[in-house]
């Protein structure tokens, strides 16, 4: 007995110490390690651009010297000549990532009420999405012109397809045991629908979004690189154009530090809701 016991306190030992371990804390304790790692791949890769351009014999007309960059990029800030382009582009992305969500998440939910209309859309749905849409462009453009409405068209387009699919797995495919039992207990459909199904597809809703609005910013700034008037696309290519790749590079720098900041804070958004 006595054996027996001591066997099951070892065990339960381990057991908490596998909970400890596993404890938020925990995870917490290693992401000053991962941003020390991100930190020192930036700096790597800042260190072999320079010695490239310095002294590899890299062409600084194909490759400008970061140094270079960094003077033009406070210019650029400094002057706030930026402004409107980046106005351009974050209108076209909100408007773009706002109707795609109403009509991704309506549309979503209305098709996941029938099993019938899962089977047939969601195929249908998923073979659109794996098309690059990005090639009916130049239909968008012919059909809306070379100012921001072919941009919105366009990342509406690609950045419905992953929020309605979403949408249908999150609603269409929850545990069947939890609707009987709500509607064992004399459930609506309003309280269904607040109280089981939203509780349970919203965590796979807020992916959707999530990716909805990355494609969504991406899609935006790849087409105003092929046909736009305004924007920081826009603005990247006129300075390829006109050969001033400092200056190219330094609007490159400033629309991946734009679009790194908003998935990152679409992404913290994500994760608080999930807590909640």
């Amino acid at each position: 007995m006595s054996q027996i016991a001591s066997n099951e306190s070892t065990v339960r030992s381990a057991e908490g110490t596998s909970a400890l371990l596993s404890r938020p804390g925990r995870r917490r304790s290693r992401r000053p390690a991962l941003l020390v790692i991100s930190v020192l791949s930036v700096l790597l890769v800042l260190a072999l651009w320079y010695f490239a351009t310095a002294y590899w014999g890299v062409s600084r007309i194909l490759l400008p010297n970061p140094v270079n960059v960094w003077h033009e990029l406070k210019d650029v800030l400094g002057s706030g000549e930026f402004l409107p382009d980046l106005k351009v582009t974050l209108m076209e992305v909100a408007t773009a990532f706002a109707i795609s969500c109403t009509a991704g998440v309506t549309l979503g939910y209305l098709i996941s009420r029938s099993q019938y209309l899962i089977k047939v859309f969601e195929p249908l749905l998923a073979g659109f999405y794996s098309v690059p849409i990005i090639l009916f462009l130049p239909l968008y453009v012919l059909f809306f012109g070379l100012g921001p409405g072919s941009k919105i068209a366009i990342g509406t387009t690609i950045s419905f397809f992953p929020i309605v699919l979403n949408t249908i797995a999150g609603f269409g495919y929850v545990d069947r045991i939890f609707i009987t039992a709500a509607r064992s207990m004399g459930a609506s459909d309003v309280q269904m629908f607040r109280y089981v199904l939203l509780p349970a597809a919203f965590p796979v809703i807020l992916t959707g979004l999530r990716i909805g609005f990355t494609v969504a910013l991406l899609s935006v700034l790849g087409s105003e690189t092929i046909a736009s008037l305004a924007g920081l696309g826009h603005r990247i290519v006129h300075l390829a154009e006109a050969m001033e790749t400092a200056r190219m590079f330094a609007y490159i720098a400033f629309a991946v530090v734009i679009a790194g900041f908003l998935n990152s804070a679409v992404s913290s958004l994500e994760r608080r809701a999930k807590r909640r």
